[in-house]
């Protein structure tokens, strides 16, 4: 798990606005849809890795992906959620 001290004090690496835990349904829809090779990052690269949780941006256009409790907090890196939320 993150630590809350820190995700008090992340935010998206573009915009600047805040982010926060995304829901564990996300999560595992988002972890179905790598399992079968639908889900591409914002670098244009099939996310391979399943997800253990993710931070997701106050506008609700991107997820940053937490694994083995790191956020992965590049902009490449994140999920585009249109069509999930």
């Amino acid at each position: 798990m993150v630590d809350k001290e820190l995700l008090d004090m992340l935010c998206c690496p573009e915009t600047k606005e805040d982010v926060f835990l995304a829901d564990p349904a996300l999560i595992v829809a988002l972890n179905e849809r790598v399992a079968g090779g639908q889900v591409k990052n914002r670098g244009g690269e099939t996310v391979a890795e399943k997800l253990d949780s993710g931070l997701v941006r106050a506008d609700k256009k991107f997820l940053y992906p937490i694994r083995e409790d790191i956020p992965i907090m590049l902009i490449d890196e994140a999920i585009p959620l249109e069509g999930l939320i």
